[in-house]
């Protein structure tokens, strides 16, 4: 059927209890034609349309007529870009409401599928500091949301038992943890990610948030305990085991992003064995996110990179274990009285998510859960 012609022909026929067998034969056509009309692959001359009509006992524009309703053209609005790298016009986003904040959180294609997402970045840049997106018409699901930043791998299978549960879902913007817990301290996420390891104590996440996001209002929920280590090819033909080891030449690697804790990892590992960052070809180039450097070593672009055990097993590539981490949620206390967040700490709670986080991630799930602060 041509676009913009409304077809009411099966409604109709079925509300007067005809088959399409019987139509057809009353009509003079095949009663694939019939399914064909209604289906909208054929458009009947006016001799057929007229015949219907006078079977069905219906005006002739009751079963075809001009659709007037115009579509509802895209929205233009201006939104705050949670990215740790610049955007680009065309960037597909999902769209958040996170407090007074309407938030953007750009989301990328896999392999083989588009990504969902409610709008493009139009233009980028704008004086305001806001970014300027063209919505797609349609629903606003933003307040249905919650925001969580950080860089687990993992956080997809939060997400999927919290949308079959509760109909809210997650939406993951990929961050280090400083960046992540900035974007918190500003009201631009619900929840922050962390796995930032404190140099005096050797604590994790809690000397931050007690120093950086001072005043009582936060609460630290731990996620799992990981493996962080030096991700290399099948089999580490370049025989990686420490930080001296990437100073040697040939040996190429691709650091996180400043802030991030597996930035701080290498570091302190750099220092301890003295052994200068300019040493190391590759330092300098930047990979977001655990998943993102491992992919470049199995591109071949990369020797090796510091990522979890999960981010290696995801592409077969080899593992170094170097230090185990805690990985912590931090939220402001006052959002656990939302519905959202307490199907999120409800998920946090159950034996199914944490035989899940062991089983495919190879997490430790212990504390999973559990309040630290």
């Amino acid at each position: 059927m041509p676009a913009g012609i409304r077809n009411q022909l099966g409604a109709i026929r079925r509300s007067r209890g005809i088959g399409a067998s019987d139509l057809a034969r009353r009509v003079g056509v095949s009663r694939q034609t019939i399914h064909a009309i209604e289906g909208g692959s054929y458009m009947p001359n006016t001799e057929i349309a007229l015949r219907l009509a006078k079977e069905l006992e219906v005006p002739v524009e009751e079963l075809f007529a001009l659709d007037t309703a115009q579509p509802e053209p895209p929205r233009t609005l201006r939104s705050e870009i949670l990215s740790a790298t610049p955007v680009a016009e065309g960037q597909a986003v999902k769209v958040c409401q996170v407090g007074t904040h309407l938030v953007s959180i750009p989301v990328t294609a896999s392999p083989y599928y588009l990504p969902e997402a409610d709008g493009i970045v139009s233009r980028a840049g704008c004086a305001s500091g806001k970014t300027e997106l063209t919505r797609f018409s349609g629903s606003e699901p933003e307040q249905k949301r919650l925001v969580i930043a950080g860089c687990d791998p993992a956080i997809g299978l939060v997400s999927r038992m919290v949308e079959q549960l509760s109909g809210v879902e997650l939406v993951s913007a990929a961050a280090s943890s400083r960046l992540a817990l900035n974007w918190l301290k500003q009201g631009k996420v619900h929840v922050a990610g962390s796995h930032l390891r404190d140099a005096k104590t050797g604590e994790f996440n809690l000397p931050f948030v007690r120093r950086e996001l001072a005043g009582g209002e936060y609460t630290v929920i731990t996620f799992a305990w990981w493996e962080e280590g030096f991700v290399t090819a099948p089999g580490n033909p370049k025989n990686i085991r420490s930080a001296t080891d990437l100073a040697r030449r040939r040996v190429r690697f691709v650091n996180r992003e400043p802030g991030s804790g597996s930035r701080g990892l290498l570091d302190r590992l750099l220092a301890e064995a003295g052994a200068p960052a300019d040493c190391v070809a590759g330092y300098d180039r930047i990979a977001a996110g655990h998943l993102a450097a491992a992919y470049t070593v199995l591109s071949g672009e990369a020797d090796c990179c510091l990522a979890t055990r999960p981010a290696a097993q995801t592409f077969g590539l080899e593992f170094v274990p170097l230090q185990q981490e805690r990985y912590d949620f931090v939220m402001r206390r006052s959002l656990l009285d939302t519905s959202a967040a307490g199907i999120f700490f409800d998920i946090l709670q159950r034996a199914t998510l944490r035989r899940k986080l062991e089983a495919l991630a190879g997490y430790e799930t212990s504390q999973t859960g559990s309040v630290v602060l």
